[in-house]
């Protein structure tokens, strides 16, 4: 010590020279991308135990987190692109356009991964042009479960992409034409619950023994519905409540029963509408991305927290890590070297940040 101080290496940080350790910039992110509390509210948050951090500083930081994700991001987007079934659905969010005077309507995409890919990943668009799901799923081949948005028919004519239609969205607007013709809507909706008490009955069964479940007993359930369909449309006002409603069904038929083909379809949307709520909540708090980088920076972010939810990781923990190791890995890291980062992968790893959030709350209520 009388010649020299020895000094040890200083760690690592995930922002070069920047001031947050990996901690701070997880809690940050998911502060913002997972309990959607706007930076300006999480400014007021920290001057309250004494820790003066401009919103400003805080955006620097939510940018900088996604551009070092954004390596990992795209090899999440590879992995689902080669899903055999992807579950894919979308909603509104303002983006402030410096070319126009009022903000102008974006959008966030939401695609899901089968159970091999387990990821959600969301893309950005200025708007909802057909290019904006087509460029994304640029190369995919399999089965595209949506909603009957008229910009995915391009994806489909190529053959290498089947369209699953969504039974919610069909039941749904029977139910809306439960208050004009009771005596019909009742009838379609009879027939969809049964249609989804199967399913229900299904749901412990492997992909081949539903898919004979389905067979045997959904296709007699469907054929009976189309009949008593084609029967009553000419009887129906086009334009009644139940007139569209039994024009969408009749319109979508060959994609509402190709669940049945196989096993691994899903008889509805239900879980890529699920991934919208983050969504709707988030915008309901910080009600605007203020440019196009920022949305595709939110999209990046938003990605990581839901892939965390959906494989069960605590998200905090994941993220913390991340930020300590990403940078460990410099500019270009190689596909081998992000696998072990995935979700799913890094959970193997790390067992005891398994986070089944029902389970805590069953835990808590019982205590």
């Amino acid at each position: 010590c009388q010649e020299q101080v020895v000094i040890a290496p200083v760690p690592g940080k995930p922002i070069e020279k920047g001031l947050p350790g990996p901690g701070l910039l997880a809690q940050v992110v998911l502060s913002k991308y997972g309990d959607h509390t706007p930076l300006y509210r999480q400014e007021d948050i920290l001057a309250r135990s004494g820790v003066i951090l401009r919103r400003s500083t805080l955006c620097d930081w939510v940018a900088a987190a996604s551009d070092l994700l954004a390596p990992l991001y795209r090899l999440m987007v590879q992995r689902v692109l080669k899903s055999k079934v992807i579950h894919t659905d979308d909603t509104t969010v303002k983006l402030l356009d410096p070319e126009h005077e009022k903000s102008i309507t974006a959008r966030f995409w939401a695609y899901l991964g089968d159970l091999q890919n387990p990821y959600v990943v969301y893309d950005f668009t200025d708007s909802r042009r057909r290019d904006g799901p087509q460029n994304f799923l640029k190369g995919f081949a399999g089965y595209l479960q949506a909603d009957a948005y008229g910009g995915y028919d391009g994806i489909y004519l190529g053959g290498q992409v089947k369209e699953v239609a969504c039974w919610a969205h069909a039941r749904r607007k029977w139910f809306e034409a439960e208050s004009n013709d009771s005596a019909r809507a009742h009838h379609a909706l009879a027939l969809i619950q049964r249609l989804y008490l199967l399913e229900r009955d299904c749901a412990e069964m492997n992909a081949t023994e539903r898919q004979e479940a389905r067979q045997l007993h959904s296709l007699p359930i469907l054929q009976e519905l189309k009949a008593w369909l084609d029967n009553e449309q000419e009887k129906l006002l086009p334009k009644s409540p139940a007139g569209q409603a039994a024009q969408y069904a009749r319109n979508q038929w060959n994609a509402l029963t190709r669940y049945c083909e196989d096993g691994e379809l899903a008889i509805d949307n239900n879980a890529a509408e699920r991934m919208m709520k983050p969504c709707a909540i988030g915008r309901k708090n910080w009600l605007f991305v203020a440019s196009r980088e920022g949305g595709r920076r939110a999209a990046v972010l938003m990605s990581f927290v839901n892939s965390c939810k959906r494989n069960q990781v605590e998200p905090w923990a994941y993220l913390r890590d991340l930020f300590v190791e990403l940078p460990k890995l410099g500019n270009t890291p190689g596909e081998e070297q992000l696998e072990n980062l995935l979700p799913n992968c890094w959970l193997q790893n790390h067992p005891d940040s398994r986070w089944v959030i029902d389970e805590l709350r069953r835990t808590s209520a019982d205590s």
